[in-house]
């Protein structure tokens, strides 16, 4: 598994390099997918070097990315363990230009993440668990665990959304009290739980099983947890849609932060 880590790692970063020329470039494009989701050259870049370098390491499991999530429930209801892909999260964040978009690469098995890297091309920054390998970030090459604060600050702080604010979220945070608030895109939002800045960040909006699988894992192996409302972990490829529910990401849990 540390092995296998270490490809995945690289594999990510070579994404983002990808990423990154066409970044620095400034020429690219932006067209909407049915959603109304933007797409640019640069989430297809990653994807196909994700994809490509996936089947090179392990041509067993299926890959279920966002640029190719066509893929029919009863198909994928049968896969125990497949590679899930958001090769460019936080497209909106790429087109404003303000670094925060990462390259998001997890394996499930049975329905929850046991390996992921999410890495940051605009920081060179990328943060990487698996089960019993633990969790680490590395910062300019160099490499250190990370684990969350387990106790909350009387005056939490919490990340959000910088392009998906919610009146849900606004509501929430007006229940909880006195707190800090730090924007920012991505499942950079995740990561910033698992290394210890911050300790809470409730999504009560849309998001897709892509966005959250590989930093779920990262929170999850830092200490922290990813549970929907209902206080059960956040899981995939357990119904047709692939769409999530709301759900917490949180590392102290002697606070109840659902039932604010």
């Amino acid at each position: 598994m540390k092995t296998l880590l270490s490809m995945v790692e690289q594999l990510a970063i070579k994404a983002g390099d990808a990423i990154m020329d066409i970044y620095q470039s400034g020429h690219f494009s932006v067209e909407h997918k049915s959603d109304d989701s933007p797409l640019t050259r640069a989430d297809l870049a990653a994807h196909h070097t994700i994809v490509a370098g996936l089947q090179a390491l392990d041509s067993d499991y299926p890959i279920l990315s966002e640029e190719s999530a066509n893929i029919d429930f009863q198909e994928r209801r049968e896969w125990q363990r497949y590679w899930l892909v958001d090769p460019l999260d936080g497209t909106k964040e790429f087109i404003k230009k303000n670094g925060e978009f990462t390259v998001n690469i997890a394996l499930i098995d049975n329905g929850k993440p046991i390996l992921s890297v999410v890495y940051v091309p605009a920081q060179s920054l990328s943060y990487f668990a698996a089960e019993g390998v633990g969790v680490f970030k590395r910062d300019n090459g160099q490499k250190q665990s990370i684990k969350v604060m387990k106790n909350s600050r009387y005056k939490p702080t919490v990340v959000g959304s910088r392009s998906h604010p919610s009146d849900e979220l606004k509501d929430y945070l007006e229940r909880l009290g006195q707190h800090e608030l730090v924007s920012m895109g991505s499942s950079l939002k995740f990561c910033i739980v698992a290394e210890g800045k911050a300790d809470l960040y409730p999504r009560l909006g849309p998001t897709s099983e892509w966005d959250t699988a590989a930093a779920q894992c990262i929170v999850e192996q830092a200490g922290g947890q990813v549970v929907t409302l209902e206080g059960k972990p956040l899981s995939y490829n357990q119904k047709e849609s692939l769409l999530n529910p709301y759900f917490m990401v949180f590392a102290d849990t002697s606070r109840d932060w659902i039932n604010v």
